[in-house]
């Protein structure tokens, strides 16, 4: 039995992963730190706070999964300094919460083109966080890089709605991928045998594992 934190709860992979581990027999506790309060939920531990990494403070009960689906765009933050906090400072404030409490395997959602050498902001930024987290010395570690996500956001992002119907043409990593089969691979992974300490996961690849 596994003892899990997850950070992302209210977002689209997040979410939908959340009711997969309440099922799962293999889970006994879920700590779900969020910005703001989640529904009632059985084997719950969710604190909450407008400051997340206040909520992740109050996670003191040991951990042996970390996940964290946590992720916006330049756009939805606001700012670059507002992006830079959601999808690299409170990622890594994740991990060093499940660190702190015993966790062997962190996974994360990422994105595809992810590089500290990227032309693009959010692609650096990404990279960073991806870089940050390794240098930790995680037992193991699984990126996942999704191409573009497909599913039933609260917020609809102006950029998916615009350009999914084209991505889900595309071929290889390249085409769209659904939200359920993310966090379905990152189930399906926590509880897998890895021989490396750390796998990166492409859109391909997650699929692959969705069905496994």
């Amino acid at each position: 039995m596994s003892r899990v934190l997850i950070t992302g709860a209210t977002g689209l992979v997040g979410g939908i992963l959340l009711r997969m581990l309440q099922n799962d027999p293999r889970v006994s506790a879920i700590a779900a730190p969020t910005r703001r309060p989640l529904h009632a939920g059985a084997g719950i531990f969710n604190p909450h706070d407008p400051q997340l990494t206040d909520a992740l403070a109050q996670v003191t009960d040991p951990v042996d999964i970390v996940f964290c689906c946590l992720g916006t765009t330049r756009r939805e933050a606001g700012s670059k300094e507002a992006f830079v906090l959601a999808d690299y400072t409170l990622v890594v404030d994740t991990a060093l919460t499940g660190l702190r409490q015993g966790a062997r395997h962190m996974l994360v959602v990422s994105a595809m083109g992810a590089s500290l050498n990227s032309p693009f902001f959010y692609n650096r930024v990404k990279g960073k966080m991806e870089q940050t987290l390794t240098e930790q010395g995680w037992p193991r570690l699984t990126i996942a890089r999704p191409a573009m996500l497909i599913g039933e956001r609260k917020k609809r992002r102006v950029n998916e709605s615009l350009f999914a119907p084209l991505f889900r043409l595309l071929p290889g990593d390249w085409k769209s991928i659904e939200a359920r089969d993310v966090a379905s691979a990152m189930l399906n992974t926590a509880f897998s045998p890895m021989a490396e300490q750390v796998i990166i996961l492409s859109s391909s690849e997650l699929r692959q594992r969705a069905n496994d």
